[in-house]
């Protein structure tokens, strides 16, 4: 039965960080005003719960799951006639190439609309990442820059490029900049891994402590993403709370942490090399920096900001002199502060709806698969228990026990399958 004629759409959110589970969750408000459903993949960035909470994205946790253990709940969830009819998968992509995988080999009456994309600033593999990611219904890119690149790494392989949807980054919002008399913060929004090294780190460090230093009328912040001892979507290996110990600071600097847009509420200058807090500063008006300090470099993700009028250096921000943004690069990157954003995921939520209100949905068809790619897609399968390399790759590891529990779920009722369940369970 076609989910438009339900009571409500039944979304489910698979993330595997606190960065993602925020852009998943408003991601489904957005594309099907649904309450969703949260799941968070059990591994090496499993967030904590004061993360989850601080992203605002929702008053009820998500779990904690294996992907298998997803795999169950949804295959478990269509054996009740209470099947999601919506999925995002907010992943990295070759899990979320699992996860289709792990969904297609289900074999439902009924699959869910799938839907992916990025949780921001797409600076790096963009080929890698977006064909990892086909095979999804609805590819989300967050501005008309990004919808036309994706279109762009589809067609140039021979994919079908129609999943690609443009839509827009779906936590921007918050009061318009307003300044404040004798208010005067800059924050600078630290990222977990650009830079990576310890010297350039040290550097930025070094230089927003000069900078506090040097405008003692200045409040100025260090806004953290973690904690010690928590994990975010990218691995930390030098967290400036470590790097900060070593520097005599004045008492104008302090670290802080909290919902981002909290403290974009108390920011009269937003400092970055590339993070995505910049295109959240830009929509809110909110006077925006892009630092050249250490090169403009892919690597760094301040490349993507060229022709944005944004890019400067320490030195000029010493000087008290402020970058313009350039409005038509804001306009192309999905932030212009008038305009477009409320009408933003139209084009997305009519897709979805569309999807659901037809008839049921093809096989899942990725552009990667055991013929296109045989040696890169094993492993990537391999490491998450989908391994395509037996003999009789049909027939191997986690594909087979799906397979066996979905058909006898649907023929025998959940119960006459409990020992199958349970070693789906387990791995």
């Amino acid at each position: 039965m076609p989910a438009s004629t339900k009571e409500a759409v039944r979304v489910a959110v698979l993330a595997d960080s606190d960065t993602r589970w925020k852009w998943g969750a408003l991601t489904a408000r957005r594309i099907a005003a649904a309450e969703p459903t949260g799941f968070v993949l059990r591994g090496r960035a499993t967030p904590t719960a004061r993360q989850l909470a601080e992203t605002g994205a929702s008053q009820l946790p998500p779990r904690e799951v294996t992907g298998a253990e997803f795999l169950r709940e949804v295959r478990d969830a269509a054996a009740r006639g209470e099947g999601y009819d919506v999925v995002v998968l907010a992943l990295v992509g070759g899990t979320v190439r699992a996860v289709l995988e792990g969904i297609a080999e289900l074999a439902l009456e009924r699959r869910p609309v799938v839907v992916t994309g990025y949780v921001g600033v797409v600076y790096e593999k963009l080929a890698d990442g977006l064909l990892l990611r086909h095979g999804a219904d609805v590819v989300l890119a967050n501005s008309r820059h990004d919808a036309e690149r994706f279109r762009a790494v589809y067609e140039g392989v021979g994919a079908d490029a129609a999943s690609v949807v443009e839509a827009a980054l779906p936590f921007l919002g918050g009061a318009p900049y307003a300044p404040e008399a004798g208010r005067d913060t800059l924050v600078f929004a630290a990222q977990p891994s650009v830079p990576v090294t310890r010297a350039d780190r040290t550097y930025l460090l070094r230089r927003l402590v000069e900078h506090a230093r040097l405008h003692p009328g200045r409040e100025v912040l260090l806004k953290l993403r973690s904690k010690p001892g928590e994990h975010t979507t990218h691995l930390e290996e030098l967290p400036y709370q470590k790097l900060v110990r070593d520097l005599d600071t004045p008492p104008n600097f302090r670290l802080v942490y909290g919902h981002m847009g909290e403290v974009l509420d108390r920011t009269d200058l937003l400092v970055t090399v590339s993070s995505t807090a910049a295109l959240e500063a830009l929509h809110r008006r909110i006077p925006t920096a892009i630092l050249t300090d250490l090169g403009v470099r892919e690597v760094l993700g301040n490349h993507h900001f060229i022709g944005s009028g944004l890019l400067t250096s320490f030195d000029r921000l010493d000087a008290d002199v402020r970058p313009e943004p350039d409005k038509e690069w804001l306009d192309r990157q999905g932030v212009a502060p008038e305009g477009s954003y409320e009408t933003a995921f139209d084009a997305a939520r009519a897709r979805v709806a569309a999807l659901l209100a037809g008839p049921a949905l093809p096989p899942i068809t990725p552009y990667y698969t055991a013929e296109t790619a045989p040696g890169y897609l094993p492993g990537i399968l391999a490491r998450h228990r989908l391994d395509v390399t037996a003999p009789e790759p049909r027939d191997s590891g986690l594909r087979r026990i799906v397979r066996e529990a979905a058909r006898g779920a649907y023929r025998h009722g959940v119960q006459r399958v409990a020992p199958v369940i349970r070693r789906l369970g387990e791995l």
